[in-house]
């Protein structure tokens, strides 16, 4: 399983500090004739000969991981690479069931709304920032409704007053055009 975001993990024992990369070289595809050699447990076992930490690993029934690349000699770990890579995936699939992605919704209005429209539109921008999604309010100026400008902005405070208990305004009303457009994001949960 390839994933696209590369990520550093950092390795830690008496000498310093490594960086890990993710694209982990294991076994017979290290290139190194001498390497630092770190145990399961995360003791560091010396610097050797490649054949000897992969004979050590093997002893064990692990694999020989090379972890830091770039160092001098390049670091290997004895771990059991399957079951690393099964966490790293985990992991991953973890953090993106955990992270929030915030969707715009639109809800579009005329200047010449009726009250029970209005209402409509309210409720659905309510709905919106009830599921966490961010508002945008669009009101469509046509033919000569755009020399009133004012109703426009009345009609967003007014829409912005319906819906202050669940989300505020981000960015306030301005024109783009023959519309006017407002943002409302939900309250945080904080």
């Amino acid at each position: 399983m390839v994933y696209s975001r590369p990520s550093v993990f950092l390795l830690k024992f008496s000498g310093g500090v490594y960086k890990i990369s993710t694209d982990l070289k294991i076994n017979d595809r290290i290139r190194a004739r001498e390497i630092r050699v770190v145990d399961n447990e995360g003791e560091q076992v010396g610097i050797m000969p490649l054949k000897k930490g992969i004979s050590i690993a093997r002893e064990k029934g692990l694999d020989l991981v090379q972890v830091a690349p770039n160092a001098k000699p390049p670091v290997c770990k004895i771990m059991d690479y399957g079951k690393y890579k099964y966490e790293q995936a985990k992991k991953a699939k973890e953090a993106k069931k955990n992270q929030n992605v915030m969707k715009t919704k639109e809800v579009q209005m005329s200047v010449k709304i009726e009250e029970h429209d209005f209402n409509v539109k309210v409720d659905m921008a309510k709905r919106f920032l009830n599921n966490k999604d961010k508002v945008k309010v669009r009101i469509r100026f046509r033919g000569r409704e755009i020399t009133h400008k004012q109703l426009g902005y009345e009609l967003m405070d007014k829409l912005a007053e319906e819906v202050k208990e669940l989300g505020r305004v981000s960015s306030k009303p301005s024109m783009e055009g023959r519309n006017m457009i407002m943002f409302i994001t939900p309250k945080s949960d904080k």
